[in-house]
Parts: C-alpha cells; structure tokens; sequence
C-alpha cells in the first residue's frame, strides 16, 4: 500500500530496522540489530549529573544539572520497544536533553521485557519505580507537587498502566502524564489498526506479536485483559491528571490514541491531543526531518508546561 508520507522523511524509509516480527526467533534477530546500531548522542549546555542506581528491585537511571539544591520537577520515563524491546541506554540523550534544558530531574526505567517477563511485570516495574520516585522526592531533589511520568509507544501504553495504578492504589500523586503514540488497546479492531499491515516500522503483524508477548497466558482482544495492562479498556477515566497524547497519520495505533484522549476528556480530564501528518510510528529516529525537529521541540514544550518547569 502506498502512503502520503511526509518528503522528507521518504528518502530514509530503505533505511530504517525491517524484517519480520512475527517469532521469539525474530525477536532475538531484532534486539541483536538494535544492540549494534549507533544511539543519538546528545551534548549538554549544563554539567549534569548522571547515576544509574537500584529503584526497589527495578533498576533506573537518574539525570539532573550538578550543583542544585532547590526542588526541582520530576519526570518517569519509560521507554518504547513495543513491550518486548529496548533499554534506557535507548533514550538515553533524549532525558539528557531534557534535565539539561528543562532544569527537571528525569528517572529512566530499565523495566522488564515480555515475552520472558509478560504482564504485570512490566507495569508493575514502572509503578515501583514511581512510587519510589515519590518516596524518595526529598533525596532526589524533586518537589513532588510537579511528578509526572511519561514515555513514547510501549513507554505510552506503560505510563497510561501506570497513572491507573495509580490512581486506584491511591498513589503517588501525579500531576502531568505525556502519552506519546501510546499502545493501548490489545484488541486490534481501530481502523487504523485493521489497515496498516505494511506501515514502516510499525504495522499490524508486529502489533499483534507485541501483545501476544506481552499478555502472556491472557489472550489479545480476550474478555479477561486488564485495564492496567491495555488501558483504552478502562471505563472509568475520571481522577487521572492532565495529558498531552500524540498521534501519527500513518501509525496503527493513531486511532486508539486518539480515541483514548477524547475518553479523557469527555472524563473530565485536561488534554491535549496533538496528531502529525505524514509521519508513521518511530519516525522520530529520523532527527534531520523538519516534523521530527517539530515533534521535538513540542516533547519539550509539552513538558515544560505539563511539569510547571
């Protein structure tokens, strides 16, 4: 099928991770790939201060500017990978960028992968890792009044998991959640989702290897899959606090995300629903791109406004 998409990301399309997705063989090919490529490497205007430490049982990676005392806001991240892939060091100059220009206290999460460690491992790495966060404001150097938490793709579907959590255990409060092109919904019936078998990087065969990993002994699209493991489930969306959900044109998950932030605004909640034409699901590995420095500049501006940085 041939897409509309955006000029300048076409000439890189030949270039980016394919194959098939569809085994744990694939899987193992697919991570070796991605081990082996090159990550962005961002430089800071600021001296930072980076430490990898121990959150409870989950290990995570803390970046902030040296030499500040007064609290700051706290920002969880969580990355992509589509449950089943990725590792801090993939976002690694992306939260640098961030505690350096925001003036925020970023703690990465090194959750557990699916298919080894299915559901609810994963989210319940996250929500161990903000509770942590929360309890731990004071050493961090963070004002927990300015807590969010946030993450691209899997990372989006993760921190919508884990604003549930929550909000149903009744803690720690979050005050801003940034669900960027989030994974949400195992049941795979959007039309974007039932169309896009062939999209770069993202389409419907990986889609449904994603939640077969993740689920685990739960089958996708089954009448007893959590809403904290797929979100767009949940019926109630009253009590979360303030989002920013972005979509891309041609992505199989743009209708669940967008279906998602309308749910929670006719909730109650405040968002902000952003969505990109002629981009497509990971697009945001092309940096060069004039919509992928858009996206960029708007991830900052998002957080700088969600966090009160």
């Amino acid at each position: 099928m041939t897409y509309a998409i955006d000029p300048e990301l076409r000439p890189w399309l030949d270039m980016l991770p394919a194959g098939d997705l569809n085994t744990y063989e694939d899987l193992v090919r697919a991570r070796a790939e991605r081990a082996s490529m090159e990550f962005p490497v961002y430089t800071p205007e600021h001296e930072l201060a980076v430490r990898d430490t121990m959150a409870g049982d989950v290990p995570v990676r803390i970046y902030s500017r040296a030499g500040r005392d007064e609290p700051r806001p706290g920002f969880v991240h969580i990355h992509g990978g589509g449950f089943v892939m990725g590792t801090i060091d993939w976002s690694d100059a992306a939260c640098m960028e961030r505690a350096d220009k925001l003036d925020i206290v970023v703690v990465s999460v090194d959750y557990r992968l699916a298919p080894e460690h299915p559901y609810p491992i994963p989210v319940e790495d996250c929500y161990a890792a903000l509770t942590w966060t929360a309890s731990n404001a004071a050493e961090l150097g963070i004002d927990p009044d300015r807590l969010g938490v946030g993450g691209d793709s899997a990372g989006g579907g993760l921190t919508a998991g884990t604003v549930l959590l929550a909000r149903d255990r009744g803690g720690p409060a979050i005050s801003f959640q940034y669900l960027g092109i989030p994974e949400l919904d195992d049941r795979l019936d959007t039309p974007s989702m039932t169309e896009f078998v062939d999209t770069p990087l993202w389409n419907r065969p990986r889609a449904v290897f994603s939640w077969e990993s993740y689920l685990g002994d739960l089958k996708p699209g089954g009448e007893d899959v959590p809403v904290y493991a797929a979100p767009s489930r949940a019926t109630d969306l009253s009590g979360l606090p303030p989002a920013v959900v972005t979509a891309c044109q041609f992505d199989p998950l743009r209708d669940e995300d967008i279906i998602y932030a309308q749910r929670l605004m006719q909730a109650g909640v405040l968002v902000e629903l952003r969505h990109y034409p002629g981009t497509f699901h990971g697009c945001g590995m092309i940096r060069e791109a004039g919509v992928v420095k858009r996206m960029n500049a708007d991830y900052l501006e998002d957080l700088r406004r969600g966090l009160k940085a």
